[in-house]
């Protein structure tokens, strides 16, 4: 399994994912998950992956292969020239690879090859913007109401972030708020794993304004998981005391 989340803010784009994949609990390997790619001073793209992890390799492949590619027209990442065309084009590309695989093994291929990315970046002249692309290859935009993004096991995480998240809020607080879902889900979930790799893309930089990969040993990370573990602890026995025995009338 895997997490990753995207989170669209104000002053720009926060994401971050797991590196774990497993195939039982003596299989577990570390796959980045998490792919950049860039002109500088003019756009910026980066994706994230869930899902089979033979789909999500063949699609991170063939857009690497594209950005060598001779005509331009085949060069999704870094041509096209809006980040909807781009969200459009990995969407179809995506369901060709799964289409394929599907009908190569039949009925036994039949949900066995799905996978979910998350696309984000920002094109110069235009907002940073964030898309969801489902295996079908049809996808949704980060707006208003939908702010952010998860794929993979999401349901540990995502209440963290929606009683955090505030779009005003500054790239370092998104940081701290999406390490503390990851937290939350590294504790519930053996099939999401260390290391995690967190990219900041600030507003109108076209580029990644900061990169870490947050192992076993970063002090931080370390912190903020034994903080957060108190704070809920203080937290908890601060609320009101529940009584089995109530006074009678």
């Amino acid at each position: 399994m895997t997490y990753c989340v995207g989170m669209k803010l104000d002053d720009g784009l926060v994401l971050m994912s797991d590196t774990r994949t497993n195939s039982g609990v003596d299989n577990i390997s570390v796959f980045r998950k998490m792919f950049t790619w860039q002109v500088p001073g003019e756009r910026i793209i980066t994706l994230m992956t869930a899902g089979n992890l033979a789909t999500t390799q063949a699609v991170i492949s063939q857009l690497e292969e594209r950005t060598k590619a001779p005509d331009e027209r085949d060069n999704i990442l870094l041509q096209t020239p809006t980040m909807f065309q781009v969200a459009t084009e990995i969407g179809n590309l995506m369901r060709d690879i799964i289409s394929g695989r599907q009908d190569a093994n039949g009925a036994k291929g039949r949900g066995r090859f799905t996978a979910s990315i998350i696309v984000a970046g920002q094109i110069k002249g235009m907002e940073p913007r964030l898309f969801m692309v489902y295996p079908e290859g049809n996808f949704i935009e980060a707006s208003h109401d939908t702010p952010f993004f998860q794929i993979g096991e999401t349901k540990y995480g995502r209440p963290i972030i929606i009683r955090g998240y505030d779009s005003a809020m500054s790239l370092e607080d998104a940081a701290k708020l999406t390490m503390v879902s990851f937290d939350s889900t590294l504790k519930a979930n053996l099939s999401v794993g260390l290391p995690l790799d967190l990219q900041v893309i600030k507003r109108d930089t076209y580029e990644a304004s900061h990169e870490h990969r947050i192992t076993h040993e970063d002090p931080y990370f370390q912190a903020i998981s034994s903080s957060w573990g108190d704070a809920l602890k203080n937290a908890f026995h601060s609320l009101p005391d529940y009584s089995f025995y109530h006074p009678k009338d």
